[in-house]
């Protein structure tokens, strides 16, 4: 190799570094943001993890008050289940009374 070849590729290289630095340089402000972003993209995902935490939370809230809404519904109707159950009886009881009476009455009558 001789004096001017190496000149030449020393130039080539000079160019090159400089070619380099410059799209460095415009690297350098986009690595700084995606490394916000990255910052950024993790306090996210924590806050997301205390907002699932206080959903599920919430939601056993709401089954459990959902569960004593029913119970409060159903209330009523056993009620009045345990209300017809009690007027049968007692009708039957008076139907059975009075042909237990009506039948003792037709006994002393006979005798």
């Amino acid at each position: 190799m001789n004096e001017l070849d190496v000149e030449h590729r020393l130039t080539e290289v000079e160019q090159r570094a400089r070619s380099n630095t410059h799209r460095l340089d415009k690297l350098e402000p986009i690595v700084d943001e995606i490394h916000t972003m990255s910052n950024t993209m993790v306090k996210l995902v924590e806050e997301v993890k205390h907002t699932n935490e206080a959903v599920g939370s919430m939601n056993q809230k709401v089954d459990r008050i959902d569960s004593r809404v029913d119970d409060m519904e159903s209330a009523p109707g056993k009620e009045w289940s345990s209300a017809k159950k009690t007027i049968f009886n007692t009708i039957l009881g008076a139907v059975a009374g009075f042909l237990v009476a009506g039948l003792m009455w037709a006994a002393v009558q006979a005798f």
